[in-house]
């Protein structure tokens, strides 16, 4: 969806809330509806527990092995948002949250839209420089010429005293 169209749909969202509690209502009755609506909330609960455990294992067990959980931390975002569609009262939001605890739905939102994205991690050795440990990119023409490599001692966080760009209460 272009982000043009968001805030459309976040308007029309109500409207099509109250459209499926008028439908769902008229067939199964309020109180039914009331019941799905709390159930859907306790199901969202439920599997955001679950599904949370398992995910943090699955990081952490990437992390151990030395690679960048880049789809897991994905999959992860993509449940957090699952549950909370199933604990928001309405049937499209808990339709599309029951979407999103699918695997299979998962993965096809990591192929279709998120994997081509650039992932790069990196972290500081016990020797003060800094290790690229992964550097994806499956679209781009990503070189090491984009990236200005600064040793520790070429910056500095104290101000400069030269800098016409100090703070004013440093002039006196």
């Amino acid at each position: 969806m272009p982000s043009s169209y968001a805030p459309l749909f976040l308007l029309a969202l109500p409207f099509i809330e109250i459209a499926g509690f008028i439908i769902v209502g008229s067939h199964v009755g309020v109180l039914a509806t009331i019941g799905l609506l709390i159930l859907s909330a306790i199901l969202g609960f439920f599997l955001l527990r679950i599904q949370g455990f398992s995910l943090l294992q699955r990081i952490r067990s990437e992390t151990a092995a030395g690679r960048v959980p880049d789809r897991e931390v994905v999959h992860g975002a993509m449940l957090v948002m699952a549950a909370i569609l199933l604990i928001v009262p309405g049937f499209f939001t808990s339709a599309i949250g029951l979407l999103l605890f699918m695997p299979p739905i998962r993965d096809f939102v990591w192929n279709r839209f998120l994997r081509g994205k650039m992932v790069v991690a990196g972290a500081y050795t016990n020797s003060g420089n800094y290790s690229n440990n992964n550097s994806y990119n499956s679209n781009s023409s990503y070189s090491d010429d984009n990236i200005i490599d600064l040793d520790p001692e070429d910056f500095s966080s104290k101000p400069d005293p030269n800098s016409p760009w100090r703070p004013n209460n440093q002039d006196k």
